[in-house]
């Protein structure tokens, strides 16, 4: 009765366009997969640890372990739809957004933001080993509070 008086708007799956995402990037989609797609290209472009996407995934009741979580980042990074952003040996953050940019590390709140490519001039960079091409260059700035 209260779906005549307050119709319930359908909101369209995106599992159907996750599904083809995965499988053009040479992936299968897995329940898992998908489920942890829609968990991270479900909004805007963002950065996301593999510690907050397992909290996320246990919010929205996907049960998946930490390893897989990792492994799946691993693939996605692989097959192009992330990239991966090591703030130091231990900590890594993966973008959804793949395009040319840097990133701030807020080492305080262990946050990374996004700085247009546009706002940092690279010269003079090595010539790469005989036989290899630079695909990008990567500039983390740590920053942290004033004392």
């Amino acid at each position: 009765m209260l779906d005549r008086i307050f119709p319930v708007r359908s909101v369209p799956s995106r599992k159907p366009c996750l599904t083809a995402v995965l499988r053009m990037a040479g992936l299968r989609p897995t329940r898992q997969r998908v489920a942890l797609a829609e968990l991270l290209f479900g909004g805007p472009h963002r950065h996301v640890s593999a510690e907050q996407l397992q909290g996320e995934a246990s919010i929205a009741r996907v049960n998946v372990s930490l390893a897989t979580i990792y492994n799946t980042l691993h693939q996605f990074r692989e097959a192009g739809l992330l990239r991966e952003i090591a703030v130091d040996a231990s900590r890594s953050y993966f973008d959804t957004d793949t395009s040319d940019h840097h990133h701030f590390y807020l080492e305080d709140e262990q946050w990374v933001i996004d700085i247009p490519s546009s706002a940092i001039v690279i010269q003079n960079l090595p010539e790469p080993p005989k036989g290899m091409t630079v695909t990008h260059v990567d500039v983390v700035v740590r920053v942290r509070k004033q004392a």
